[in-house]
């Protein structure tokens, strides 16, 4: 299977795509968990702001990560071994991963700053300090976890005859929102309560010391400086699209109060539209890189399979989402009920438009300029769909209401 990828019909497309996103059932856990802490999270104004932020910078890293994994897979430059060593540009992959989440980190930090700043919120070096550090060590702590799962979804998916680029991700993204959300939750209340305040410093000093170890060992590798420099402008986009996606969630708290009815589905629905994307993305930079697709706009029309499969297997798992938030909080009548159903399958609707559309479009842009599409689509996608997904349940919720 090394240099060659099966093509699969629609049927068989959709039934692994339904597969995958199946797993984003587990958003409903991090959303049931955002619920029973609403108290928590409606605190602190900033608090709210970042989360979206926090889940989408570690989806963003993880996409990365995912999508270069499978397409080293594929073209057999990366071997499926989870024993003994691996390959130079495994290892490197991995290093320049954890480089990277430190980096979107402090970015995501300073956005987050300046916004408020701008926004003439109250502000002072207590917050900054606080802001930060519930960055990095939320971020730090969610390595030692998420970035082995990633490899063993990977490689073991792959061993089966799965197709990694339509596999690796809608799980590892789903698995990521659920221990993302934990930590931070746990690093919240060890601060806030201030009896956490040496445990979440010596987690920063660490995170940051590891960091510095990679980067001095690797800091001749051209592979891991390219990797660097190529995500570092794009990470500046992501870190903005986040800040602007917590501060549309403040919004749309403003706007329903403290009815947990969206909050239980709205990780999982902005998970699964980034996994939308990153399917389309990750198989058509797979086609690319075999040479079984033109780099032309025009040759969507060519991956309507993989399009179509995923935008299906999606629509699907909002009507599941629909269902399980009124089982959570039943529905005082069949109308209410199939007026959030409409509320979330409109969302779904309008922006898989733009969310695909982008996700293609990034994926053969950026190849046309020499550059590694793997750097860029699912990053790139995944930060921009939780903005347009947040922006288009916002939208739809204005002009329907049905919570």
């Amino acid at each position: 299977m090394g240099a060659e990828i099966k093509q699969l019909g629609l049927t068989k497309t959709t039934g692994q795509s339904l597969l995958s996103l199946a797993f984003d059932l587990g958003g409903i856990i991090a959303g049931l968990t955002v619920a029973a802490s609403l108290g928590l999270f409606l605190r602190e104004p900033w608090i709210i702001v970042l989360y979206p932020g926090v889940i989408s910078l570690r989806g963003v890293i993880g996409g990365l990560f995912a999508g270069r994994l499978s397409t080293g897979l594929h073209l057999g430059t990366i071997p499926a071994s989870l024993s003994g060593s691996n390959t130079k540009r495994f290892y490197l992959l991995w290093g320049s991963t954890i480089v990277l989440t430190f980096e979107s980190s402090l970015l995501l930090g300073l956005v987050a700053v300046f916004f408020r700043m701008v926004s003439a919120s109250a502000l002072n070096i207590l917050n900054v300090l606080t802001i930060f550090g519930t960055l990095f060590a939320t971020m730090g702590l969610s390595i030692l976890v998420i970035s082995p799962l990633t490899i063993a979804i990977a490689f073991s998916s792959f061993k089966k005859g799965l197709d990694p680029d339509i596999i690796v991700y809608p799980i590892e993204s789903t698995m990521a929102d659920i221990l993302v959300t934990i930590c931070y939750l746990t690093v919240l209340n060890l601060l806030l309560s201030g009896t956490g305040l040496i445990i979440v410093t010596l987690v920063c000093i660490v995170f940051t010391g590891f960091v510095l170890g990679i980067f001095y060992r690797s800091r001749g590798e051209t592979e891991f400086l390219r990797t660097l420099k190529e995500s570092f402008y794009m990470m500046v986009i992501v870190a903005i699209m986040v800040n602007i996606t917590g501060y549309v969630l403040s919004t749309i708290s403003e706007f329903v109060g403290q009815k947990p009815k969206i909050y239980v589905v709205y990780p999982a629905i902005i998970d699964t539209m980034g996994d939308v994307g990153a399917i389309v993305g990750s198989t058509a930079t797979t086609k690319l890189a075999l040479g079984s697709l033109d780099s032309s706009v025009r040759s969507i029309r060519n991956h309507r399979i993989q399009i179509a499969a995923a935008w299906i297997a999606s629509a699907a798992m909002f009507t599941i989402y629909a269902l399980i938030s009124s089982l959570y909080r039943p529905p005082s009548s069949i109308l209410e009920a199939l007026t959030f159903l409409f509320l979330l399958l409109a969302t779904n609707f309008f922006a898989g438009i733009i969310i695909i559309f982008i996700s293609f479009s990034v994926a053969i842009l950026t190849f046309q300029k020499g550059l590694d599409p793997d750097n860029f689509v699912i990053p790139l996608e995944s930060s921009l769909a939780d903005a347009i997904t947040t922006v288009s349940l916002f939208v739809m919720l204005s002009i329907i209401g049905g919570i």
